[in-house]
């Protein structure tokens, strides 16, 4: 069952006991990521993610490495355009240290100018090799087609520039402003008893900080089309139409379309571009949702001849779905592959601590697997189609890393599934 308790302070302690496992999963979770950053400090948010690994007070970087591989367990972090979230996985009985030190890097790193030089370093390492993965590359391209000037459409790593300028006083500024203790959730899942939460509540319950929350203004859909010409040997096109924001009452219809569409090998688009044309090894699509805004996402790598081919096979597949809608068959297959890969996440301490995380943050709320269950169940073939005739003759954005020196024509003269 999961549990919700708030500390005086607003900290927010997310629990889900799993009485079966010998693991737990902690995670320290907070409401900012790229999305809450301007164009001067873009890339701060995974900056100071890498940062808080660097040393506190009592530890060196070393000794928090350490520290978890003496007892088994493993620690890290994440940054997205939302959230950012450090977490640790360990065996029941050491969840009292892996709290420890991980509140120990919350609340005591040091950021010491040395290290904080060095660690540049590698982030523009992990920049460089980012750019030099033309399939990862083309998907913070079509962010930025979609949203433009938005801060939903900054890269999560940041700009060269703006991280080699980046000082300590930056990083405490950013800290004061945004690692809030009303944006800040711990969540636990796995087997512990109610003194880790007690121990939790202790630990975080008196720290305060005097920024007040920052309000980004709502994104438009830019529709932007961004062609990086490169010596690749594929042309990467992602192609982006609007979707749902987090919450939308129809998003398991779209989760379920998806699936159908390009979320499996036996979708469609994998089926018709690959199997039977040959003409990609790499095509999918994915739906992502914000707040206040969600993308509908599909991604293929092809020969650079190609690509209007696959352009148009993509646009008639979809605009098939929203003109004929799709079958008894396909509609039981994605209900019962998104239930599969609903229960197989749950076998995981570490999926369930960041479902929680991320439902608390982005949705104050937490459906019951039985809620799940009856919504996916509640997808219609009316429905599906439905979210595919609001969807599929919208306004697209899209990028493509090539060597091409210009989308082929009838990219730039049709509209995404019409």
């Amino acid at each position: 069952m999961i549990q919700k308790r708030t500390c005086e302070n607003g900290v927010r302690i997310v629990t889900e006991k799993i009485p079966s496992v010998r693991s737990v999963a902690l995670g320290i979770w907070v409401g900012t990521g790229s999305k809450y950053e301007t164009d001067s400090n873009n890339g701060i948010s995974h900056f100071l993610e890498h940062m808080f690994f660097k040393g506190t007070t009592s530890r060196n970087a070393k000794e928090i490495a350490e520290a978890f591989d003496q007892i088994g367990g493993n620690v890290n972090a994440f940054t997205s355009k939302e959230y950012t979230c450090y977490y640790a996985r360990v065996l029941d009985q050491h969840a009292p240290l892996a709290l420890q030190i991980l509140s120990d890097m919350y609340f005591n790193s040091l950021f010491d100018s040395e290290e904080l030089e060095k660690e540049k370093n590698v982030v523009l390492e992990e920049i460089s090799m980012y750019e030099d993965t033309p399939d990862d590359l083309v998907h913070d391209l079509i962010a930025k087609a979609t949203y433009a000037d938005h801060p939903l459409g900054y890269t999560i790593l940041g700009k060269e520039d703006v991280l080699k300028s980046m000082t300590r006083d930056d990083l405490l500024t950013y800290i004061d402003q945004r690692y809030l203790p009303s944006n800040t959730v711990i969540t636990v899942a796995g087997n512990f008893d109610d003194a880790l939460i007690d121990l939790i509540a202790s630990t975080f319950n008196s720290f305060t900080r005097s920024g007040s929350a920052v309000q980004v203004p709502a994104p438009t859909f830019s529709g932007q089309s961004i062609l990086h010409t490169k010596q690749t040997e594929q042309a990467h096109l992602c192609l982006t139409i609007p979707g749902f924001a987090v919450g939308h009452p129809q998003v398991y219809s779209l989760i379920i379309l998806n699936n159908i569409l390009g979320g499996s090998m036996s979708s469609r688009l994998f089926q018709e571009i690959r199997e039977e044309r040959g003409l990609a090894y790499s095509v999918y699509s994915y739906h992502s949702s914000y707040k206040e805004a969600g993308t509908f996402n599909i991604y293929t790598g092809t020969a650079p001849e190609h690509v209007g081919q696959v352009f148009d096979i993509i646009s008639n597949v979809l605009d098939d779905v929203r003109t004929n809608g799709i079958t008894d068959k396909e509609l039981h297959k994605g209900k019962e592959q998104l239930k599969g890969s609903l229960m197989l996440s749950l076998e995981s301490t570490n999926s369930r601590m960041n479902r929680l995380g991320k439902n608390e943050l982005l949705l104050e709320r937490h459906l019951t697997l039985d809620e799940i269950i009856t919504r996916i169940d509640q997808v219609s073939q009316e429905s599906v189609l439905d979210v595919a005739n609001q969807l599929f003759h919208s306004q697209m954005a899209m990028a493509m890393v090539s060597p091409l020196e210009a989308f082929p024509q009838n990219i730039n003269t049709k509209v995404l599934g019409k």
